[in-house]
């Protein structure tokens, strides 16, 4: 079964739009969230937003923005022509901007991305909430694996929203005090923006265009533990499930892992969930775990491409970034602290837990730098 390989990478943070300028401010802590004015009562107003686009712009208007200039730059590093018609477009979101304003469609806003960066296809829309832009990636790696596309460029994108903001606080996931997954006083998550694209192609196509390769995509995997609208099993079976899978797919047992960029919301279920299912899978003494959401907020359908690519520069820079806001670990599982860390050879997983029992895992594999 063919391998597909990653060549384009790109995303758009509340740290910047470079790839490498945006992966050395998370090896530095730096973290993008900061007040966000709110006129209505929050948990917490603090968002990490895009300047870019400014947070009084309608809704829909930055979701399209954000997913057609992420789009334009994931074409652009791989080299490839935004009108190449032969290229399959596959776009996560959660709800977008349609919690906010009135959208024709729930796929409106990937058609009008596809319509305005001149590609004449029409994308694939995944709304799986949280594990949104993760199952794009998923399903781009089908598409390719089994030969139905030669390139798909695929990912999410969210933009966060009063909706979304007063949605998490009557719900009581967002903190009142700060992010800060798997630590002992965590108590929930804030929320992010952004887009990542990453562009999945099979190796011959991608070996006869000369195109860099950044990684394999070596598998992908998923479950769905069917528990609840918004609440995790407690028992993680469906996350175990998720990750035993994607490594079946990839022929790799949890030996061959050296590192996991885990979810890690911060909220006290679901930090504890996933870390329970990491020790079933890998032992005390697993791979190094890391997470972005205390530097990126959680960008809801956008937040599993924005961390396949954090997991895609790890592997090839051999370092992963610190857990920001972590102070007192209290997972059984080796955690990123204080400073960015060494990474030994072997694979990557990126893990994503989404509201509905949606839980994704993709699996890469490093090519050096």
């Amino acid at each position: 079964m063919v391998t597909p390989v990653i060549t384009g990478l790109a995303w758009d943070t509340p740290l910047g739009r470079g790839l490498e300028a945006v992966w050395e401010r998370l090896c530095a802590g730096d973290s993008g969230l900061a007040p966000v004015d709110s006129p209505h009562p929050l948990r917490n107003t603090a968002a990490a937003v895009i300047e870019s686009l400014p947070y009084g712009t309608p809704a829909g208007k930055r979701q399209r923005l954000l997913a057609g200039r992420a789009l334009r730059a994931a074409f652009a590093d791989a080299g490839l022509s935004t009108t190449d018609a032969e290229v399959g477009l596959v776009l996560g979101t959660s709800f977008g901007a349609s919690l906010d304003e009135a959208e024709p469609t729930l796929h409106a806003w990937a058609d009008d991305a596809a319509a305005g960066i001149g590609h004449p296809g029409t994308p694939v829309c995944v709304m799986t909430a949280c594990s949104a832009g993760s199952d794009a990636i998923a399903i781009a790696h089908a598409l390719v694996r089994s030969g139905e596309r030669r390139v798909c460029v695929a990912g999410g994108v969210d933009v966060v929203t009063e909706a979304k903001r007063l949605g998490h606080s009557a719900l009581g996931t967002m903190s009142p005090t700060g992010m800060r997954a798997f630590d002992r006083a965590r108590d929930g998550m804030l929320l992010g923006e952004g887009a990542a694209f990453v562009v999945v192609e099979h190796p011959d196509s991608a070996r006869e265009r000369g195109a860099r390769v950044y990684a394999r995509l070596h598998g992908a995997g998923a479950a769905n533990d069917a528990a609840g609208l918004t609440a995790p099993d407690p028992s993680g079976r469906s996350v175990v499930r998720a990750v035993e899978r994607c490594l079946a797919s990839a022929g790799l047992a949890p030996a061959d892992v050296a590192v996991v960029n885990a979810h890690g919301t911060g909220t006290p279920l679901n930090d504890e969930v996933e870390a329970r299912s990491l020790l079933q899978l890998f032992g005390e003494y697993g791979p190094l775990t890391f997470a972005t959401k205390g530097a990126f907020g959680h960008s809801l359908g956008a937040t599993g491409a924005i961390e396949a690519v954090a997991t895609v520069l790890a592997l090839r820079h051999r370092r992963v970034p610190p857990v920001v806001g972590l102070r007192d670990p209290v997972a059984p599982v080796r955690l990123a602290t204080e400073s960015a860390q060494p990474v030994g050879a072997g694979a990557g997983l990126s893990l994503t837990l989404g509201f509905g029992g949606f839980n994704t895992c993709l699996l890469f594999e490093g090519v050096g730098v």
